[in-house]
């Protein structure tokens, strides 16, 4: 988080509730020119990668507490501060810096909440240090590992995660201006158990983006990839099944849960509801005793991992229930890929 008046830029990465994990897709084969009519042909990855992102102005996360100019000009938790004094807003540093110009003379701040555009005129205070603040928390990027679902041979896009990239304090889809996604390997792991979510640890090389990100959506985050890694390479395109082709019963998962090392473990289909909101299309059960016993099941890192069946890609994993983590959520690869157009 950052106070309206601080320097420095904090990286966070928002895993959605209920504890979300994120892998790679695989690369193209020699078979992946091979497109049926009507049928896109997709590279499963299940590989994880570091994923920066950087937002379309300022989120407000916090507001100070007692009487402070962000309170009584109205400034709310989750609005985004777009522009202040006619500038446009498009990071934490930017923002104090405009804050600093502008002292303590009365200002507009261009707000955007929710749908709605609101200009709000706020007078900034100047605080212990001497400097000029309002009394509001504001991000403006995140950071973390997550999981590549797909990677379309054909145009080099890219899908992930299966859920979108949401801020930690508010809950709310992070407003989207660039991004990209860097190259990843799993360290550790923490098992998850019942009532504590897991997680995958690992390292991110910051110096090398892999693709840049075009979208930030409740169904995922997508992009085109500039470079394509060998650990996208190792799996042969699949054709993306309708929603309907998915049936309960037998399923896999493609997940890297060490390492650069990508697995298919066995899952079981318990349920499908398409259509469902919040990528709960599918309830699956991880029936993998090898995946089981290195992870405990679904952990945090792994949404995005692509799920398989009857030789098509069907969706990907985006949730773990927090009282089992064996079982968990997934989204159709049919409602990803339209999220992305």
């Amino acid at each position: 988080m950052y106070e309206a008046l601080q320097t420095g830029r904090r990286l966070a990465l928002r895993c959605a509730a209920l504890a979300l994990v994120c892998l790679l897709c695989a690369g193209p084969s020699a078979d992946a020119a091979e497109v049926s009519t009507g049928t896109r042909m997709l590279v499963p990855v299940g590989h994880t990668v570091g994923i920066k992102l950087f937002s379309r102005g300022v989120l407000v996360v916090k507001l100070s507490e007692g009487g402070t100019p962000a309170k009584e000009c109205g400034l709310q938790t989750g609005d985004v501060i777009v522009s202040c004094g006619g500038t446009s807003v498009n990071s934490t540093e930017q923002f104090q810096s405009l804050l600093q110009e502008n002292g303590q003379s009365p200002t507009d701040l261009q707000v955007r909440r929710g749908d709605q555009s609101v200009t709000l005129s706020v007078s900034p205070e100047q605080n212990e240090q001497g400097q000029y603040s309002i009394g509001a928390w504001i991000r403006d990027s995140m950071a973390g590992i997550g999981t590549v679902t797909y990677y379309d041979p054909e145009t080099g896009d890219f899908g992930a995660l299966g859920h979108g990239i949401t801020d930690t304090d508010t809950a709310l889809l992070m407003p989207f201006s660039s991004g990209s996604v860097l190259p990843s390997t799993v360290k550790a792991v923490k098992k998850g158990t019942a009532g504590s979510a897991g997680e995958l640890r690992g390292d991110f090389d910051l110096t090398q983006d892999i693709g840049t990100l075009s979208a930030n959506t409740t169904s995922g985050i997508f992009g085109t990839a500039e470079t394509c890694p060998e650990t996208w390479n190792s799996s042969q395109a699949l054709p993306a099944a309708s929603a309907s082709e998915i049936q309960e019963g037998p399923a896999q998962i493609l997940s890297n849960v060490e390492g650069d090392t990508v697995r298919s473990y066995d899952i079981e289909i318990l349920n499908v509801n398409c259509g469902a909101a919040d990528g709960r299309e599918m309830v699956i059960s991880v029936t993998d005793p090898e995946l089981i016993a290195a992870t405990g099941g679904i952990v945090q890192g792994m949404s995005g991992s692509p799920i398989l069946q009857n030789g098509k890609i069907v969706g990907a994993v985006t949730h773990v229930l927090l009282n089992d983590p064996t079982k968990g959520y997934g989204i159709s690869i049919e409602n990803m890929l339209a999220a992305s157009a």
